[in-house]
């Protein structure tokens, strides 16, 4: 085994791929054809030889596509790990909710209220049961992180929310390391960005900093708005992840020959079952769904009861964290990201980017209305602890630490929580400890009459998402 990059390449099972095929059944025994349908090259609409908006069309076809054997899903010799990791060939196993793969396409999770939407908790995925080999079929919280499905509706605008604020916090800190360097001496830096306190870092003359003070982002300051903890930049990070843990789809910017040195990492018999344009559809596809949007009630009474609603929402301090609306300054969403890791291309890697329109701009900046910071917070203590109940860690994130969840699509969204377990609210508001624990206290102490407002005006968060 030798290593490039951060990935492991593991040339010495190369002979194996063509001898194995999703456990005993050779793909001469198959009569059924594949059934994705969309072969997109990303230099061709690089270049302009198509619309970018074909591939949104692609991508949502491939989006819904039941992958099948033909198309390289499973993945008897890898385990589901985002990280290229071999598996003994003889715990292959074809499907399993728990360890996976454990769904044949991305909508069959993501459909409420349509696709591309949230899931129900029969469609909660096992994070850290997929890196297992055996595959594991226990759902003990000593094996997984049970986890919902979120919508990934107004995701192409939270991801390029998130570029902006990392962008700015990035050269918050270079500005810092330069005047370090130039006067000599120790410079403490307040990171902020779109009116959002990351805490402080110190910088030194050699470059190096203290990041003691960093409050709810990584040491490289890139916000990762995907994902409960806040552990990828992309839509594209988490699309490769997913493809690999659900369908055992691997894309070839990660688990081909340059990434691993293997062609069927896998070693499903299929050689490079993801193209840099595939994914790249997927995504802009993902990334066009549009935001999810309030509707008041039709009926009078209710309607009145959401307009007390969100004067109490404010009051009892809950858009402390649950930022009604942050600004942006894009239009366009662009992919690929510039921030993404090693294994998730960049625009080097393919001479640049393609674009598409997410949103209208009146005038230079528009607004996200999304009810979240992008900061992860500690959002359980020792006496309010029902959100402590992770033992695994993700990317090194505290478990005790969420990205502040996105209010905007609450009236399709249930059940609520990580793991999807509360099935109301008030549920949901009462179990918020940590930082969260003093607005907690503030909603115990309204009256029945101000409780049930707020709830209604939750309720009509989303209402208008098709």
């Amino acid at each position: 085994m030798s290593s490039n990059g951060d990935f492991p390449i593991y040339g010495s099972l190369g002979t194996l791929s063509a001898v194995l095929f999703a456990g005993s059944v050779s793909a001469e025994e198959l009569w059924d054809p594949p059934a994705i349908k969309h072969f997109p090259s990303y230099q061709e609409y690089f270049h302009g030889h198509g619309d970018a908006e074909d591939l949104v069309d692609i991508g949502r076809s491939l989006f819904s596509t039941k992958f099948n054997r033909l198309d390289g899903a499973g993945r008897p010799g890898a385990t589901g790990d985002s990280k290229p990791t071999p598996r003994d060939v003889m715990h292959s196993i074809n499907l399993t909710r728990v360890a996976g793969p454990d769904a044949m396409s991305c909508s069959a999770c993501h459909n409420d209220p349509a696709i591309g939407g949230s899931g129900d908790f029969v469609a909660n995925a096992f994070v850290g049961a997929h890196f297992t080999d055996p595959p594991t079929m226990s759902t003990d919280i000593q094996t997984t992180n049970e986890r919902n499905t979120t919508t990934l509706f107004g995701s192409g605008l939270i991801e390029m929310l998130a570029r902006e604020m990392s962008t700015e916090l990035k050269m918050q800190k270079q500005d810092a390391r330069s005047e370090a360097a130039e006067k000599g001496i120790e410079v403490t830096v307040s990171l902020e960005t779109k009116g959002v306190s990351f805490g402080r870092i110190t910088v030194f003359p050699n470059g190096s900093f203290n990041a003691a003070e960093l409050e709810g982002v990584d040491y490289d300051l890139t916000i990762r708005p995907f994902g409960v903890k806040g552990v990828a930049a992309s839509l594209r990070e988490f699309t490769i992840a997913a493809l690999n843990q659900h369908h055992g789809i691997q894309a070839v910017e990660r688990y081909g020959w340059e990434r691993t040195g293997l062609r069927d990492f896998d070693l499903d018999g299929y050689d490079e079952e993801f193209s840099i344009g595939q994914l790249t559809a997927l995504v802009l596809f993902q990334a066009s769904l549009p935001p999810p949007k309030p509707k008041p009630s039709e009926n009078a009474e209710i309607r009145k009861m959401e307009e007390r609603g969100e004067v109490v929402f404010q009051h009892a301090g809950c858009t402390t964290c649950h930022i009604p609306e942050l600004r942006i300054e894009a239009s366009t969403f662009t992919e690929p990201n510039p921030f993404n890791r090693p294994g998730a291309i960049t625009a080097e890697d393919v001479d640049g980017t393609i674009q598409i329109p997410i949103a209208e701009q009146p005038e230079r900046y528009m607004i996200v209305k999304a009810f979240t910071d992008l900061k992860r917070h500690v959002i359980c203590d020792d006496e309010i602890n029902h959100f402590c109940n992770e033992l695994h860690k993700q990317d090194n994130v505290d478990t005790r630490e969420f990205l502040t969840a996105k209010l905007w699509d609450l009236s399709t969204s249930a059940p609520y929580g990580h793991r999807g377990d509360l099935l109301t609210l008030s549920e949901a508001i009462l179990a918020h400890g940590g930082d969260a624990r003093s607005s907690r206290e503030a909603f115990t102490i309204l009256s029945d009459t101000q409780k049930k407002d707020l709830v209604r005006y939750l309720l009509s968060l989303g209402r208008d998402t098709q």
